[in-house]
């Protein structure tokens, strides 16, 4: 049976679960950890998405994530690849370090959310690593609980909840989750109507028309349009674009028309190589240079926003088909 699509629309609230691929430790020292830690926070300012909650556990991860305008799958994409590819690099493998899809349930977050953002947070003690969440570091407990914790989770909502002083709202956080330890987790976390949605019967016929109303806005711009903005901001002829002879210039905007492209459309590294008349893997080795560039390099992150912003907001809109 095909799967069904993954279901998007701005503010959409997900528990988020990734599993190490044939059970395997996606983590295998600190080091790991961090890099995943580092990889959250640059996705939620290039992707401005809202990080609720998280747990890294050996062989799994638990994210409690609400999307803006940018879906899922590109954020959890972006992820999942540049910390494979850090992983295998640093550990000498290769292959797949998760397994092949994740799983994310769609959620009624004015019913679940504290009770997720809880479940999340007691990974560690219900797995016996630890008796109190506060001794485990690799998940957002203490950020919550403790003041002076560097933290990269958006911690306003869940503290909210309990008070507008944050010492009290934390205090009673804390009681809240240990009085549940020795509670066993919820089922219905799990009993998700129609595999993605976690929510009563009004929110997920909610869900499902807001869904059905925003389809016909889904736009995909053309591979032609997304080379001619990058030419123009880059300065790049356009005839170099689809040569076939070496040049830096001519393979920076190709990479970079193939992650706009995967960014904005969902174009796969297979269609924008096809269009460039290049081969998939070159794409995407330049593609990865790309995404290493717009971390370490803020100026060419700059450019590449603009390119953005002015494809998206252009008035020429094309509809998916």
């Amino acid at each position: 049976m095909a799967r069904k699509p993954r279901a998007h629309f701005s503010g959409a609230f997900y528990h988020v679960i990734a599993r190490g691929n044939c059970k395997q430790a996606v983590f295998r020292d600190d080091e790991d950890y961090l890099r995943y830690q580092h990889l959250l926070q640059e996705g939620k300012q290039r992707y401005h998405y809202s990080l609720y909650a998280y747990v890294l556990m050996s062989n799994h991860v638990h994210l409690l994530v609400e999307v803006s305008h940018v879906p899922l799958s590109r954020i959890m994409h972006n992820l999942q690849f540049r910390y494979t590819s850090s992983f295998n690099r640093r550990h000498g493998t290769t292959g797949h370090v998760f397994q092949g899809r994740y799983k994310a349930l769609l959620c009624e977050r004015d019913s679940y959310f504290l009770e997720l953002a809880t479940y999340i947070h007691l990974n560690p003690v219900r797995a016996g690593i630890v008796k109190d969440p506060a001794q485990y570091i690799w998940s957002s407990y203490r950020q919550y609980i403790k003041a002076d914790e560097p933290g990269i989770v958006d911690r306003d909502f869940l503290l909210g909840q309990f008070s507008k002083e944050r010492g009290r709202a934390a205090r009673e956080y804390q009681a809240c989750v240990l009085s549940k330890i020795e509670m066993g987790h919820r089922e219905e976390f799990y009993r998700a109507a129609d595999q993605r949605f976690l929510g009563q019967e009004e929110f997920i016929e909610e869900v499902k028309k807001k869904l059905d109303e925003e389809l016909p806005v889904c736009y995909r711009i053309p591979l032609d349009e997304i080379a001619e903005e990058i030419g123009a901001a880059l300065e790049i002829e356009p005839g170099l674009l689809h040569s076939r002879l070496r040049n830096r210039k001519g393979a920076l905007g190709r990479a970079l028309a193939g992650y706009l492209g995967k960014k904005l459309c969902g174009y796969s590294n297979k269609e924008a190589a096809g269009y460039f008349g290049r081969e998939p893997e070159s794409l995407s080795e330049g593609i990865a240079k790309v995404e290493s560039r717009l971390v370490s390099d803020k100026l060419f992150a700059k450019t590449v926003h603009r390119i953005e912003k002015k494809l998206v907001s252009g008035k020429k809109k094309y509809l998916i088909t």
